[in-house]
């Protein structure tokens, strides 16, 4: 069986779609996966202060938004986050020069950001004095694609009637305490160990499938789907 979904439409082609709702919809998705790598990147770049880089971000896809920055996009040279990387370095760039950071509206509305959560990630991990920037983008955009997979999963599992599963792969995957173990669990919630067993291998397999599902909404060709997902998942979740 393929492990390549094809559940969602990629956010780069919804991004130009002549369909207002399906539009701000594309733009939602992809601001939501992509602001905290560019905040993030813009404080340890350009050494900016954390409301002068919330500043830059909000503008960043404020006019990439008015400006549709992304049409130009050509898969055959580089992955889309990559692309987006080097945008924002050039608007920067301009930013910098005019030494204006001008809030601008499009046709989409921008999500509420949370830029106290990502500087409070930044202060408690701080980067190294030598951390190679491109890397760090990369890894802040995995962050994002698992943060949004979790929060796919809680809201699959509340759906499905099934909060349990989730609760199980929290305490056993996400926040373990020490000495975890499925028995321990199973007390916790006064069922046996096998069902615990169960209960984890459900979202295991459903949280696998959405961070497939967000990858590739998050590409534009299967090519680059494919490259992420093996850099994300390894070379054997095919």
């Amino acid at each position: 069986m393929s492990g390549f979904p094809t559940t969602r439409r990629s956010t780069v082609a919804r991004i130009a779609s002549i369909d207002g709702e399906e539009r701000r919809r594309a733009w939602e998705a992809l601001v939501s996966a992509y602001w905290k790598p560019v905040y993030k990147y813009s404080r340890l770049k350009w050494k900016l202060d954390p409301d002068h880089a919330a500043d830059l971000t909000q503008a960043f896809f404020a006019r990439a938004i008015e400006k549709d920055f992304f049409r130009s996009y050509d898969p055959a040279k580089a992955a889309f986050r990559t692309f987006l990387r080097m945008c924002l370095d050039g608007f920067a760039a301009n930013e910098f020069k005019a030494a204006s950071r001008q809030k601008r509206g499009g046709d989409a509305t921008l999500l509420s950001l949370d830029f106290q959560t990502a500087e409070g990630e930044l202060v408690e991990h701080p980067a190294a004095p030598n951390t190679d920037l491109d890397a760090l983008f990369h890894k802040e955009w995995v962050r994002s694609v698992f943060t949004l997979s979790v929060e796919d999963l809680r809201s699959l599992c509340e759906a499905r009637g099934k909060p349990i599963c989730f609760e199980i792969f929290r305490e056993y995957d996400l926040d373990p305490e020490d000495g975890v173990s499925y028995a321990r669990i199973g007390e916790r919630h006064r069922i046996p160990a096998t069902t615990v067993t169960n209960h984890l291998a459900f979202a295991r397999r459903e949280f696998r499938r959405l961070v497939l599902d967000r990858l590739r909404e998050m590409t534009a060709t299967d090519a680059e789907f494919r490259s992420e997902a093996r850099s994300i998942l390894g070379a054997g979740f095919e």
